[in-house]
């Protein structure tokens, strides 16, 4: 039997995108989601190629299933959402900690070669202190970025216990095709491009000077690809983001550029536990993994623009009538 490469979360946003991307390579390919919140539809044109198992990270039996004979496992499967674990502290927790446990132990006992984790900035939390080094104490501001640094820990802790040989991947606000819009817990970028797109304003939580280290989720996926075959990577936690930030109302401005609009954000009250900057030190990523950013902010977004185009056209996901 081949290496299996299994992508938790692989009907997701990230994790379909990175599904493709191992296809592309000759992988063969195992998903585990429950499609809570991923959409068969991002898997629709790979279907035939891949083991789909539909199942959920916190249950223990199907965890195990699904590590069975994977060389790598991808654990991208979360509930991703700041906001959403404000309201829904319990499915955060179950989700992101009990299910990402539940990975490792199968991992583990399924001698996987690789497990790479991933992880989030939103740990860091409101330090002033840029840019974000992975040596920075964390101060999480919501139970999903308590959640997700929880994770780290759990992931270095298999790796000094038992030897898993294990990475941590700090994400920095990833954005890109096939990130769901349709929700009121969107990416940013996600709902400006559909609201954009429809004729309607952007939306701004607070005065639109927070700024972000926005990475393209072609990055995202390539520093995955690169964790699951690095040397000696012992537990360590890695940003991954491009080292540049952008504020949110330059961000509208660069929006209405590509779209030929001229529209005005409307300015509502900060969301709790929202964090004002964020922008990583990638030097980390660059010495253990060879990771440089493989498309630039302004390429990305113009890229995003145009599958969200196609998407509302075409009806993906239903997204163009919500």
């Amino acid at each position: 039997m081949p290496d299996i490469h299994l992508v938790t979360g692989g009907a997701g946003f990230i994790g379909s995108n990175l599904v493709r991307a191992l296809l592309d390579r000759g992988r063969t390919v195992r998903v585990l989601d429950n499609f809570a919140t991923g959409f068969r539809e991002n898997l629709q044109e790979v279907a035939d190629h891949i083991d789909l198992l539909e199942g959920d990270i916190r249950d223990a039996d199907a965890c195990r299933r699904a590590a069975d004979g994977a060389a790598v496992i991808y654990h991208q499967a979360a509930v991703p959402s700041v906001p959403r674990s404000m309201k829904d502290p319990q499915t955060s927790f179950d989700a992101n900690l009990v299910g990402t446990h539940n990975m490792l132990m199968a991992a583990r006992d399924a001698g996987v070669h690789r497990f790479v984790f991933a992880a989030s900035s939103s740990a860091y939390g409101a330090s002033e202190d840029l840019p974000k080094r992975e040596t920075m104490p964390l101060a999480p501001l919501s139970p999903y970025a308590a959640s997700k640094a929880a994770g780290e820990l759990y992931v270095s802790t298999f790796h000094r216990a038992f030897g898993l040989a294990a990475v941590s991947l700090r994400y920095f606000n990833v954005f890109g095709p096939r990130q769901d819009p349709s929700n009121q817990y969107a990416g940013v970028i996600a709902a400006f491009a559909t609201r954009m797109l429809r004729g309607e304003p952007p939306i701004v939580f607070g005065d639109g000077t927070q700024s972000r280290d926005f990475t393209f989720v072609e990055n995202v996926v390539h520093a995955n690809l690169l964790a699951a075959e690095a040397p000696a990577l012992a537990g360590e936690v890695v940003n991954i983001g491009c080292g540049d930030r952008t504020d949110l109302n330059a961000m509208v401005g660069l929006f209405n550029t590509i779209l030929g609009t001229d529209f005005a954000p409307v300015y509502e009250p900060p969301r709790p536990g929202d964090v004002k900057h964020s922008l990583a030190d990638i030097s980390a990523a660059r010495r253990l993994l060879g990771y440089e950013p493989r498309v630039a902010f302004k390429e990305g977004l113009e890229r995003t623009v145009e599958w969200y185009r196609w998407a509302l056209e075409t009806g993906y996901g239903g997204w163009a009538g919500r």
